[in-house]
């Protein structure tokens, strides 16, 4: 270690390492990088980074695109780092040990620039239903001098006098700049949490779709919006005009080019085909290989199928053999004209067959024949007729996802009610069926799934629910203001009331807690023999463990207090949170814990980051120290290792110079540094 710096250096508040991710920083490094020659004297110089770009840069004054007031504060709100941390809530948990799930109290907008260190560029799918710009109050009023403050005294934390979490009136909530200024910091925090493949999903209706959408597109990029999809859920007799039962989910992509690259083509499991092969299965044990019964037992069974999308992707196989139902009027033409033109003789007759109008589908005849001995092509009677192709139900059961489809609102409404044994605590909640349809068509493997507008915790039913179903390991990080319920006010009575009875504080973000819990043992009866992650872990929203020092009347006092850098009351575990959070670590992140000279030491990352949060008494250190050191070197972390201690844990100079001395000869090359905090 260098003998210019100190042995051990301190992490405070104002310290890089104690804040968010500093996005304008990376943002500034990052152009640097590309434009050295823009940088004089630490700063930009915009006339020479226009020289640099050239004809790419727009200078003239009308400019296309959305703007609104407010939009520039709103833009620099999602830019300023976070002084905020999480603390762990055991308490609330569920198999907090081995989940990997997250569910996260407190305003999304701090939560999501404490997530960027973490998890910037590994979230697969988000997926939010956020609140709708009805006239009605929303409850995300944005503080653009300190949000976090603003958070935690709506909340009821600092003020206990328990005020309205609102600051809209009902006339300033039809604003579309308010409503904007909240949506924006948080998609572009959002757009920065997505993997190069990943994809955003936002629910949204008529009020605010297009100022969405140019909103969206200003960040994503127009060309990574892929679709708007619409889902109907239910038609109104009451409308005085037209019954608007319908709303949109807005599809972008990260980089359009990336998720095809990763996922190709996209298709989903066709409705209802599982129902179909079910019945197959009975048909043919009741009848055997009597096709002509099979197929009229078939029949029968589409008849009955209830009108809507299962019905539509299935009864058009209403041939029957042993491959299961099937169709074979297929089009072998080449798509759009000019295709292939070779010989086909008939199997049959040997004679040359008619050729399709555009051209063989199949670029080449050893193409052709290939399909034809899969049984994928069929020729009619004799050459007199172009080939057709044939298509088995079973065989292709994947198709793309259509943009519009049918989800009765109250099927919704209905099971939740059932899982809160009868109490309708929550108004219009996301369906179930559609976030497992988006989720499986979008997700697969272990991927993350993130929902900062959680309400009603549908989102992450939705992924236990689909893990259950095909084997996956996706995890959800869910989102949810703590906001306050009015038991006086008559549409929220009903929620307020269930939370007394569970003995649980009045807050929607407690409702959402109780709701993962009721999913997991649902799931869990619904798929007996499904192993899944049933759990989730609890964080709430905090100011920082380190204090920032504010100097008052009494300037000696305020020194011997600024000693010990913690907050008073808060707890090793959750010091360990934070530094997880600032060092970019995935809260779930495996950890490996030894005793060592009666403390705890943590690893992580294989070794790559130590910690040791006990107090360290200097007659123990040297034997910590050296415990520490022998443990590390057997991990052989993959980098060299950073590890922290608690500066107020030494018991004085000598046992925080003692640990650092030894840290630095037992592991030379292989400790980067030691820090306190």
């Amino acid at each position: 270690m260098p003998t210019d710096t100190p042995a051990v250096s301190l992490v405070t508040a104002a310290d890089p390492a104690a804040r968010s991710a500093d996005i304008v920083a990376d943002n500034v490094q990052a152009l640097r990088g590309l434009f050295p020659d823009a940088f004089v004297e630490g700063k930009v110089d915009f006339d020479v980074l226009r020289g640099l770009l050239g004809d790419t840069v727009d200078d003239g004054d009308e400019k296309y695109g959305l703007n609104w007031s407010g939009k520039r504060q709103a833009r620099r709100l999602a830019l300023t780092p976070s002084l905020g941390t999480l603390r762990p809530a055991t308490q609330d948990s569920l198999d907090w040990d081995s989940t990997r799930n997250l569910m996260i109290e407190g305003d999304n907008l701090e939560v999501l620039k404490l997530m960027q260190k973490s998890y910037a560029g590994k979230v697969k799918l988000i997926y939010i239903d956020p609140p709708y710009n009805t006239g009605s109050d929303f409850v995300y009023p944005d503080d653009y001098s300190d949000n976090l403050d603003n958070y935690l005294r709506r909340t009821g934390q600092v003020d206990a006098e328990g005020r309205k979490n609102t600051t809209n009136t009902e006339s300033g909530g039809r604003f579309h700049s308010d409503w904007l200024g909240m949506m924006l910091p948080r998609l572009m925090l959002a757009h920065s949490l997505l993997s190069p493949q990943g994809v955003m999903l936002v629910f949204i209706d008529d009020a605010e779709l297009a100022n969405l959408t140019l909103a969206m597109d200003g960040i994503f990029g127009q060309e990574n919006r892929i679709a708007t999809l619409i889902i109907d859920r239910n038609r109104k007799n009451d409308a005085k005009y037209f019954s608007v039962g319908h709303e949109y989910v807005l599809v972008y992509f990260k980089n359009e080019a990336k998720f095809f690259e990763h996922h190709g083509v996209l298709r989903g499991a066709k409705e209802g085909v599982d129902l179909v092969r079910e019945e197959f299965a009975r048909l043919t044990d009741l009848h055997g290989e009597d096709w002509s019964a099979v197929r009229a037992g078939i029949l029968e069974f589409y008849a009955g199928l209830p009108e809507g999308d299962a019905k539509a992707a299935v009864s058009r196989f209403r041939k029957v053999d042993a491959r299961g139902p099937y169709r074979d009027d297929g089009n072998i033409n080449w798509p759009g004209g000019g295709g292939p033109r070779y010989e086909v003789l008939h199997p049959d007759t040997g004679a040359a067959v008619k050729l399709p109008v555009s051209g063989w589908r199949y670029p080449k005849p050893e193409r052709f024949w290939e399909e034809f001995d899969a049984g994928r092509v069929v020729f009619g009677p004799d050459e007199t007729t172009v080939p057709r192709v044939r298509t088995n139900l079973f065989e292709n059961d994947g198709q793309v996802m259509s943009s519009v489809w049918f989800s009765y609102a109250q099927t919704s409404t209905n099971i939740l009610t059932t899982m809160f044994e009868g109490h309708r605590v929550f108004d219009n909640p996301k369906s179930i069926a559609d976030g497992q349809k988006l989720i499986s068509y979008l997700t697969k493997g272990d991927e993350i799934v993130l929902d900062f507008f959680a309400g009603s915790g549908t989102t992450g039913h939705a992924v236990m629910a689909q893990n259950a179903a095909d084997g996956g390991d996706r995890r959800y990080i869910l989102v949810q203001l703590p906001e306050l319920l009015d038991p006086t006010n008559r549409d929220q009575k009903t929620a307020a009331d269930f939370c007394d009875a569970l003995g649980k504080p009045r807050t929607i973000a407690e409702l959402t807690k109780e709701r993962l819990r009721r999913a997991s043992a649902k799931v869990k009866a619904d798929h007996r023999d499904a192993r899944f992650d049933g759990g989730f872990r609890v964080y709430k929203l905090a100011t920082s463990n380190l204090k920032a020092w504010q100097p008052g009347e009494d300037l000696q006092a305020d020194l011997l207090s600024a000693a010990d850098n913690l907050a008073p009351g808060r707890s090793e575990d959750d010091l360990l949170v934070e530094l997880l959070l600032k060092q970019g670590i995935d809260l779930c992140e495996p950890v490996v814990t030894k005793t060592i000279a009666g403390r705890g030491v943590h690893a992580f990352g294989g070794g790559v980051l130590a910690v040791c949060l006990a107090d360290v008494a200097t007659a123990s250190a040297e034997a910590l120290a050296d415990g520490i050191a022998e443990w590390l070197l057997a991990l052989t972390p993959a980098a060299p290792t950073t590890i922290f201690f608690k500066d107020s844990g030494f018991e004085n100079d000598t046992a925080k110079t003692n640990i650092a001395a030894i840290l630095e000869q037992r592991l030379g090359d292989q400790l980067l540094k030691v820090r306190s905090v």
